[in-house]
């Protein structure tokens, strides 16, 4: 399995994670699964597009290259559950809507998915445990950011319309909680978004697994409506209109951290 991530190195303390963009199916997830998964319809599309400003702001980027429905990154290895409502697993089986993802009988076998977390998730977060290290060693702290975006309506997932900008730190647990209040500030300025923090989506097992305040790696998730920057139907086209004004406040989410990051650490 090749080409499973994108990994590009900033010059500064943060990192920007990006589990859910790819779209790669290996041929056992794609013999099984049902018309309406073909699409991909729970991908956090165009997310390295909205991001791109990253490297001008100094910030690295990983993105994944292979679709959740082959194994989700944003699970833990023994795909303990991560929230009490409904949710999906290391190795969805349902999509978003609660429909059944795979044709019965078809979900791939014990040995394939073994290979998947060997080969896609293993290096994901081998590189994403190395790079925090090595900002902790050079920075002597890490920011890091979870890049996520998800339909505005999923009723199995939520009840009615989700907030535009979803901060999640794991209640506090992720992250320093002055930089938290900073982040939300920087939503609250931002008159045309709505925003939540730790409400539906409190950070998957990235922000809870690296975020270790005390240990000077602070983690925070983002879980954006699509409804924001694209159309949330097929084809799922990117709205460069809708998209602009939305990059203006992540790019200021992200300068926040790292002014917070200097300002607390002096470098």
């Amino acid at each position: 399995m090749d080409n499973v991530l994108s990994f590009h190195r900033g010059r500064l303390p943060l990192l920007i994670s990006m589990p859910h963009p790819g779209i790669l199916l290996t041929p056992a997830v794609e013999a099984g699964l049902v018309e309406e998964a073909k699409p991909r319809p729970d991908t956090d599309w165009h997310i390295p597009r909205l991001y791109e400003f990253a490297a001008e702001l100094g910030a690295g980027t990983l993105e994944a290259n292979y679709s959740r429905y082959v194994i989700d990154l944003n699970r833990p290895a023994d795909d303990a559950p991560l929230y009490a409502s409904a949710t999906t697993g290391l190795y969805p089986a349902t999509l978003f809507d609660g429909a059944p993802l795979y044709r019965a009988g078809m979900e791939p076998c014990a040995e394939e998915r073994a290979r998947y977390l060997a080969e896609v998730w293993t290096p994901y977060h081998q590189t994403l445990a190395a790079e925090l290290a090595r900002l902790k060693r050079e920075f002597g702290y890490a920011l890091l950011f979870d890049a996520h975006s998800i339909r505005s309506c999923v009723p199995h997932l939520f009840d009615g319309r989700l907030p535009d900008f979803n901060l999640g730190t794991n209640a506090g647990a992720s992250c320093d909680a002055q930089l938290a209040e900073r982040l939300q500030a920087v939503c609250a300025r931002a008159q045309d978004y709505s925003h939540v923090l730790n409400g539906r989506f409190k950070g998957g097992h990235i922000t809870r697994h690296y975020g270790q305040p005390q240990q000077h790696i602070h983690a925070v998730q983002l879980e954006l409506a699509q409804c924001t920057y694209m159309e949330e139907q097929l084809p799922f086209d990117y709205r460069e209109d809708l998209a602009e004004p939305t990059q203006l406040v992540l790019r200021q989410l992200l300068q926040a951290m790292l002014d917070w990051g200097r300002e607390r650490y002096g470098r």
